[in-house]
């Protein structure tokens, strides 16, 4: 697995039960976040950038600029959202 998708994962992963998800590995470079068999986001790492897809758009982070911490606070903030709708 990628450093950065570890880093990622690392950073998320005490959040994700507040949501009821759980990460799936996806390969080296990606994983999904899932609640029971619906993927609800997936991060893959592309090289240069990482790609966040959630609810079918694609979502681009140049990995220079937006440091694993930062792509972490960026998927809480997107799970928080999504929690605040419902």
């Amino acid at each position: 697995m990628s450093e950065y998708i570890s880093e990622v994962k690392e950073k998320i992963k005490g959040e994700l039960s507040k949501y009821g998800l759980k990460i799936l590995p996806r390969g080296k470079s990606s994983f999904s976040l899932v609640r029971g068999s619906e993927i609800v986001l997936t991060v893959r790492d592309a090289q240069e950038i990482v790609e966040i897809s959630y609810k079918g758009k694609k979502y681009t982070y140049d990995k220079w600029y937006t440091k694993p911490e930062h792509l972490a606070q960026v998927i809480i903030n997107v799970l928080e959202a999504q929690e605040a709708k419902k």
